[in-house]
């Protein structure tokens, strides 16, 4: 089940279907500490019992992203981070 959870961030790709600017939005979106966060506030106060593994799987995934240079993306250019400059 790790092994599906940990790729379930990059689902977020799908926003490029949309087109380059809705792409790189959904990226950062999923790519971005806070909304795990915001995740685990949500499904704790609903009293999701394997909310703290979930938000971890999450946070995981971020941190071996950034961890390989991967960054949120900037607008202005899809190929280019926050990590790069």
């Amino acid at each position: 089940m790790f092994a599906v959870l940990i790729l379930l961030p990059d689902l977020s790709f799908l926003g490029y279907k949309k087109g380059r600017r809705a792409g790189v939005y959904c990226y950062n979106i999923a790519h971005t500490y806070l909304s795990p966060a915001v995740f685990f506030a949500a499904l704790a106060f609903a009293g999701v019992e394997a909310v703290e593994e979930l938000t971890l799987i999450w946070v995981v995934h971020i941190g071996a992203d950034r961890l390989m240079g991967y960054g949120l993306k900037l607008q202005t250019d899809d190929k280019r981070t926050h990590l790069s400059g």
